[in-house]
């Protein structure tokens, strides 16, 4: 089909860019010059491997509206492997500015202090990060280096976080045991 539709591509008298623009709006055309039906191009698939799919996120950044994209990306991840009824494991691990969205506390006076941004998307990301924990079992792992040094009370974080000694050492841990790591730009 890739064949017929270059060669009324160069009936037209078009190449390069032209041919890439053209051959996306004018298979239908060419199609029913011959008679073939239209048909979409497959959608590739996650292979099936014998276990199953290890993913950590990395989190240290302030931005809430990054945060929210994380949490869109491990969901259509999370919908993707439900679909395709994969096993999975995924991870977000929190550093730095990621206590951030583990409490609702204002960290005054810290690096990670709230902003006006934080402050408005809080509740929103809190119901969204604790769907994803309670509904789609991703675990939450908060770096101790971090909350230890901002003082910040384990009853002051969210529930079912689980604190790790360092949170780049789990990082490299969870790589070491096959994990993909993923960091939202």
């Amino acid at each position: 089909m890739r064949r017929h539709t270059r060669i009324c591509a160069l009936r037209r008298g078009l190449s390069g860019a032209g041919f890439v623009l053209l051959a996306g709006l004018s298979l239908a055309a060419c199609q029913q010059e011959t008679s073939e039906p239209a048909t979409a191009p497959p959608v590739e698939t996650a292979q099936a491997t014998d276990g199953p799919a290890q993913v950590v996120y990395h989190a240290d950044f302030a931005d809430p509206r990054r945060f929210s994209a994380m949490l869109t990306s491990i969901n259509n991840m999370i919908t993707t492997y439900k679909n395709e009824l994969r096993e999975y494991d995924v991870r977000i691990v929190f550093v730095a500015h990621g206590i951030r969205f583990l409490t609702e506390a204002p960290l005054k006076d810290t690096p990670f202090e709230e902003d006006e941004a934080l402050a408005e998307r809080r509740q929103n990301l809190k119901g969204r990060l604790a769907t994803l924990r309670d509904v789609h079992d991703v675990k939450l792992e908060l770096c101790e280096i971090t909350r230890s040094e901002i003082g910040l009370p384990m009853e002051k974080v969210y529930e079912g976080v689980t604190r790790v000694e360092s949170g780049v050492v789990r990082i490299a841990e969870l790589q070491d045991k096959g994990f993909a790591y993923l960091k939202v730009e």
